[in-house]
């Protein structure tokens, strides 16, 4: 039986920082570069770490966290296998919503935007930047399938990394990555009495318009 934790009750004050006007830049990705440097800076746990949302055929939302592996003035790049259940939704769905939380910070990153698949050169090099037993987990992770039980997995590990032991792992032809174009993203951060400060940059024509958003 589930006993009844009183959660109503649980809050606390944003009292951290503001966010205004003059405290945004004209291009987002110089504002969000800043503010990943920061929770770096503040040894974050995972500061990299972002939800990945997509949408399956009966519009049924999946999240999952995944690392950021490489940002530039219009994307962000992360890396799954391709017969995961992710990469599965992306190939008849491309839109996709990326989310950072920096709770010891008091912000939150949203993305909107459409993925689209990496080449396979692309991925390669970065594979090989990987440490070896990374390469080998590739090679043994049916991403999303079902499994008996996790020694399954290790026996498996084991078996590969005998096997390829003397070798250069090779790459697998089943792993690859994406660029998220990004359409809009999304500042937050938290205020006293709720008031948070909320500014999103979408994508026009023109560059970007800004707009506050109430709390």
């Amino acid at each position: 039986m589930i006993e009844k934790l009183n959660i109503s009750a649980l809050r606390r004050e944003y009292t951290l920082g503001t966010l205004r006007y003059t405290d945004l830049t004209k291009e987002p990705m110089v504002l969000f570069e800043r503010w990943l440097k920061q929770a770096c800076d503040a040894k974050l746990f995972e500061a990299t770490a972002m939800n990945v949302s997509t949408v399956d055929k009966n519009n049924q939302p999946y999240q999952r966290i995944v690392l950021l592996k490489y940002f530039d003035e219009k994307s962000m790049v992360f890396y799954t296998n391709l017969r995961s259940r992710k990469a599965i939704h992306l190939n008849y769905n491309p839109h996709i919503s990326l989310h950072f939380s920096w709770h010891e910070l008091e912000r939150q990153v949203l993305v909107l935007g459409q993925a689209k698949r990496l080449s396979t050169i692309d991925v390669m090099q970065y594979f090989y930047t990987r440490p070896r037993d990374s390469q080998i987990g590739t090679w043994i992770s049916k991403q999303s399938s079902k499994i008996a039980s996790r020694k399954i997995l290790i026996n498996k590990f084991h078996e590969f990394k005998n096997k390829f032991k003397y070798c250069k792992i090779p790459f697998p032809h089943f792993w690859g990555g994406y660029r998220v174009h990004i359409e809009a993203i999304e500042f937050w951060q938290g205020g006293e009495h709720r008031l948070h400060d909320r500014f999103i940059y979408q994508r026009n024509a023109n560059g970007w318009r800004i707009n506050r958003l109430s709390p």
